[in-house]
């Protein structure tokens, strides 16, 4: 299960987003920490002022009145302000309890006495064990307006962990607001997964079902259009090329069977009857010869479209240059199914725009006119039309053949050009395919033209390199 992309993924996911949660709020804390200590300092430095300028003018008046000291003791002050009160250096009021606790230099540890400015610092009051932060300010006499010479410093203190139960009960605030999130963040990375992973686990048993040779499977459908859909769609389409792939083989073993087994059927039992005697007729032994040829030559075709595919295939197919005058060669390949075009009353013509040479390979040049004409006899009806035409332009050389048969499907005009794919069923289904690969080696292409019920036009094009 741990390894299962059910898992891992949103395991993944919430790993990264507690990593982030936890930066998040570590970061949090400790900005939060700094802003507490400064805005605590800011508020010790600003009460020390104002209490250091009460005293001053306190004693002020003590001194001149006559009075004894002020009314606002420094357990009031304390109790008021929620901080400690420190008197570093003498007595403001000679012979009277201020109620300040007094501490020396060495109590404090810094150099507070006769510095006429704020200072902020820590320390360790006597008799306690917490640290303080603190803040100092000069008590400055009434003949010493300037502060040159300060009688005495106030120390206004808050113990450091007033300041830690702060930023503790944002941690803990952090920490319920991060157990929410995470649980908020598990839920969605469940359901994100889910829908990511189910999916694939889908695919992934349409591979297995795949890999044991059972392309029927049913892809399921992804309603999105990002890369699991992209590649469920494509994953369908492989599966219905592999299930159409392996019809295609089923069918040509058959075709092949059917199409060696016919003339060796033939052979065999001429062949039988030559040799048990049963044929005894010159003129009958010499028809028979002639149909064994005939039927082993049918076989030297079918064998020598297997191969010639097989090295297209393998790209091990080589091409011979030569000097072709295509209206000889367009000629030869009008010539070879004249016998057939008058047996079944079709109408066969030709029409040569020229006669241009060009370098290429005329035997194989030959063998795609022959398919192409092969192919439209096939699909054209007796008493039906069909038509060789050479021509040129553009630095190309085209051979066209026209037939009238039943036309081609716009779907289908990729399809034919598969080995092995028949529309009726039946042949090897390797003509059209040898020929277009034959024409990419030489350089050139096939087209097609076709419009169902009005028959169809397969182009050859060449480039028009002269001799």
């Amino acid at each position: 299960m741990h390894r299962s992309l059910r898992f891992r993924l949103p395991a993944l996911f919430l790993a990264a987003i507690a990593l982030a949660l936890l930066l998040s709020s570590l970061v949090a804390v400790r900005l939060f920490q700094e802003h507490i200590r400064n805005e605590t300092l800011t508020e010790l430095r600003r009460e020390a002022r104002g209490l250091a300028q009460l005293y001053a003018e306190s004693v002020a008046v003590v001194s001149d009145e006559g009075r004894p000291a002020p009314t606002f003791a420094a357990d009031k002050l304390e109790a008021a302000t929620g901080d400690r009160l420190f008197l570093v250096g003498v007595n403001p009021y000679p012979g009277q309890d201020t109620g300040l606790t007094r501490l020396s230099q060495a109590d404090i540890g810094v150099e507070v006495q006769g510095v006429s400015r704020v200072l902020t610092f820590e320390f360790v009051p006597p008799g306690e064990d917490r640290t303080f932060l603190a803040a100092s300010h000069p008590l400055l006499g009434p003949e010493d307006p300037e502060g040159t010479a300060a009688f005495a410093t106030l120390v206004v203190a808050k113990p450091q962990n007033e300041l830690r139960d702060a930023w503790i009960t944002l941690l803990e605030r952090l920490a319920l607001a991060f157990l929410f999130g995470l649980v908020i963040v598990g839920l969605l990375s469940v359901y994100l997964s889910r829908r990511i992973t189910g999916p694939v686990l889908a695919l992934s048993a349409a591979a297995d079902a795949i890999a044991e040779g059972r392309y029927e499977v049913v892809v399921p459908e992804v309603p999105t259009d990002d890369e699991i859909g992209h590649l469920a769609d494509r994953f369908r389409e492989m599966a219905a090329r592999l299930a159409e792939s392996e019809e295609r083989e089923r069918n040509f073993l058959m075709s092949v069977s059917h199409e060696l087994r016919t003339p060796l059927t033939a052979i065999r039992g001429h062949v039988a009857a030559l040799r048990e005697g049963v044929v005894t007729d010159p003129d009958l032994t010499e028809e028979s010869l002639a149909i064994v040829a005939a039927e082993a030559e049918r076989l030297a075709r079918l064998v020598g479209d297997v191969l010639d595919l097989a090295k297209l295939d393998a790209h091990r197919f080589t091409v011979m240059t030569e000097e072709v005058d295509m209206g000889r060669l367009v000629e030869r390949a009008y010539a070879t199914f004249a016998d057939e075009a008058r047996r079944r009353g079709i109408e066969y013509h030709r029409r040569l725009d020229g006669e241009p040479v060009i370098v290429s390979d005329g035997d194989r040049v030959l063998q795609i006119i022959s398919n192409l004409l092969s192919n439209a006899f096939r699909w054209t009806p007796d008493g039906g039309e069909i038509a060789l035409e050479l021509g040129g332009a553009n630095g190309h050389v085209t051979v066209d053949v026209v037939d009238s048969g039943p036309g081609i499907e716009e779907e289908e005009h990729e399809r034919i050009f598969r080995p092995f794919w028949s529309r009726d069923g039946r042949g090897t289904g390797l003509g059209l395919p040898i020929a277009k690969e034959l024409a990419a080696a030489l350089g050139g292409a096939i087209e097609v033209e076709s419009e169902l019920g009005r028959g169809s036009r397969f182009r050859l094009r060449l480039p028009a390199r002269s001799g």
